[in-house]
């Protein structure tokens, strides 16, 4: 954080110096009691503190509060702010402190390829720039105020990851962080126990649109058959799109496999590049496709984010290749699952699977409230078009996957358990140098993350 003086934050909020030195710096902001674990932090609250004890660690401490306290029960160390509305003045805080950088700030939503491609952003940013970015997949609204006052002096440029778990999640992102380049990697169904709908998550991501200034700029996904049912007219910044058509500003052809990940051939502003990008799937061209667009809008050459990109770290559990158990290839995808994931997912198996036995483990999709049937029978639909030669899935909403993806006629060997317990013997006899095997899930399932690791030989590749 940019240190900011008590006298300079009570004029900007409008409040009332009601005890302690107006010349002490403040250093970290905080809205909720728990985040205050440092002294000289700033606590934004309405509700009334009775455990001063608990605080005095982190004294000096300044409060900023519509709460009128006994001036008897204060702490001499704490520095005391008095304002007409907190939640006002929290706000008038955060706008202030966001206007005093003018450095590119770039948000990313999607539903799935958001984590990778912020990394991705990060990594080539990197090598010039001093950047600040949302931690892994880290993006709750209760961690925006955190990583905003990650910006300071140094500051050069700074990536967000605005997810989705409700109506309203990127317009409060964009209160926030005020970017000034958005991109929406795809849209697909996902969190619809609070947007309700489709089309309600779809407008959800679409809020993107909103928290752009006019000369701001929008990467989308120009192939992803959700995103298209965005009005972008209501846009009147720069609109950069991605994909394989050759109506794209960032092209991608002759995309193909190669040891540890992909290789493209990139087509933009009259030129063609080769680019080779770590980790495979088509996807993930379209996460590096979305990479270089956000970095040429900030002036970084497109040979340089090229060279950079070839280094890139994949992130763990997204995809990675380990060997498995009996010398078999293990797919680790536990990092999170949608139908949009499962379905690169598969593809990758289709592909790193030719000649050998494909398996795919498969757990529950969550997050979808009264859409969980209708979703699961989906990714049913996507298990059989690709195909695999064995199924297992693991939890009672995941059986609808199997059972539906048989009702079309899906032919490999299907397996339903409630839990993993089971799961690990009959793999153990299934797996050898002759199969590759798709572990897919969410992170938050243990069972299926320790399946993962019960599965490994080896470190990840």
């Amino acid at each position: 954080m940019k240190p900011l003086s008590v006298k300079h934050l009570t004029s900007r909020i409008a409040g009332q110096l009601i005890q302690g030195e107006e010349e002490l710096l403040i250093q970290h902001g905080a809205y909720r009691l728990k985040q205050v674990k440092r002294p000289y932090t700033a606590l934004f609250t309405n509700k009334r503190i009775v455990n001063w004890k608990k605080l005095e660690p982190f004294f000096p401490f300044i409060l900023i509060t519509d709460w009128h306290y006994n001036r008897q029960e204060l702490p001499e160390q704490l520095v005391l702010i008095q304002v007409v509305n907190t939640e006002e003045a929290y706000w008038q805080f955060v706008s202030f402190y966001r206007s005093q950088f003018t450095i590119p700030i770039v948000a990313i939503t999607g539903t799935s390829g958001k984590t990778t491609t912020k990394e991705m952003i990060k990594h080539v940013l990197s090598v010039e720039k001093n950047v600040t970015a949302t931690t892994l997949s880290s993006n709750s609204r209760t961690a925006s105020l955190q990583y905003l006052l990650g910006i300071d002096e140094q500051t050069e440029a700074a990536v967000f990851e605005t997810a989705v778990g409700s109506p309203g999640d990127v317009r409060n992102a964009g209160k926030y962080f005020k970017p000034t380049i958005g991109i929406i990697t795809n849209i697909g169904a996902h969190h619809l126990n609070y947007c309700k709908t489709l089309d309600g998550y779809i407008q959800a991501k679409a809020e993107m649109l909103e928290i752009l200034e006019p000369d701001g700029v929008l990467i989308i996904n120009a192939e992803d058959q959700h995103t298209q049912k965005i009005d972008l007219t209501t846009f009147q910044g720069r609109i950069i799109k991605i994909g394989r058509h050759p109506s794209c500003d960032f092209r991608a052809s002759h995309i193909r496999y190669s040891q540890h990940g992909m290789q493209f051939y990139l087509h933009c502003q009259q030129s063609v590049y080769k680019v080779f990008v770590p980790g495979y799937g088509e996807h993930q061209v379209y996460n590096a496709l979305a990479t270089i667009a956000a970095v040429d809008a900030m002036d970084v050459p497109i040979l340089v984010a090229i060279k950079q990109l070839a280094s890139f770290r994949r992130l763990n559990k997204q995809l990675q290749v380990v060997e498995g158990l009996n010398g078999s290839v293990l797919i680790d995808d536990t990092w999170s699952i949608t139908t949009t994931s499962l379905e690169a997912a598969l593809k990758v198996l289709q592909v790193l699977g030719q000649g050998k036995q494909k398996i795919a483990v498969i757990g529950t999709i969550t997050d979808l409230g009264s859409w969980g049937y209708i979703v699961h029978e989906q990714a049913g639909e996507l298990i059989q078009r690709i195909g695999v030669d064995v199924l297992i899935t693991i939890g009672e909403h995941a059986r609808i996957m199997a059972d539906h993806a048989v009702k079309l006629g899906f032919k490999g060997r299907t397996y339903s358990f409630k839990n993993s317990i089971l799961v690990y013997p009959l793999l153990q006899d299934m797996m050898d140098e002759k199969s590759v095997v798709l572990i897919k899930g969410d992170m938050y399932s243990k069972q299926v993350a320790n399946l993962a690791k019960e599965l490994a030989q080896k470190k990840h590749k």
